[in-house]
């Protein structure tokens, strides 16, 4: 363990206490972590392909389910005692989502900077687009069979979104209505 400072020496008590230089690894191999860190960059960044078909028309129908929430009132009466934040979407393009009194107040596409959520519930584009056929297969038809199928991750704090179950599943589903919303 090398020590970043340390206390003054008895002869030197009313003085500061040195503060000794870190303890450097061999030159060369700190210029090479420096050069990676400068040229590595780029092998640092996510790696994500071009958005195909598919990928653009999840993305879409999820901007359109607050317009779709308000055209369901009794759906927005049976989430009236929900509020939170939420992580809802697509794995690779998620949405952080504001619900107030049952009605989406606040759908912006991720990441926000220093924005929190309670839940996340994200599924794969090829996952959403089965789950919105008009009539899914089994193992798409449900959010929770998505998350067995490893199709889709919830991670969080799940009570809101365990105690609003079906309020989730019913919104989520919206886009189901609108046929052919997303190519099979």
């Amino acid at each position: 363990m090398t020590w970043l400072w340390r206390s003054a020496s008895p002869k030197r008590t009313l003085r500061r206490p040195d503060v000794r230089a870190i303890d450097m690894p061999d030159r060369t191999v700190f210029r090479s972590l420096a050069n990676l860190g400068i040229a590595g960059n780029a092998c640092l960044k996510r790696i994500t392909s071009a958005p195909n078909a598919t990928d653009t028309a999840v993305i879409r129908a999820f901007a359109g389910i607050p317009a779709l929430l308000e055209q369901a009132p009794a759906l927005i009466l049976c989430g009236r005692t929900l509020d939170c934040e939420c992580l809802l979407g697509p794995i690779d393009h998620p949405f952080h989502v504001s619900i107030r009194g049952g009605r989406i107040i606040d759908l912006t596409p991720a990441p926000v900077l220093m924005r929190a959520w309670r839940f996340s519930y994200r599924a794969s584009p090829a996952a959403w687009a089965e789950y919105w056929q008009p009539v899914p297969r089994p193992g798409w038809h449900d959010l929770l069979a998505l998350t067995k199928r490893e199709e889709a991750t919830l991670e969080g704090d799940l009570h809101p979104f365990m105690t609003h179950l079906q309020y989730f599943k019913d919104v989520l589903a919206l886009p189901r209505l609108q046929h052919s919303v997303v190519p099979a």
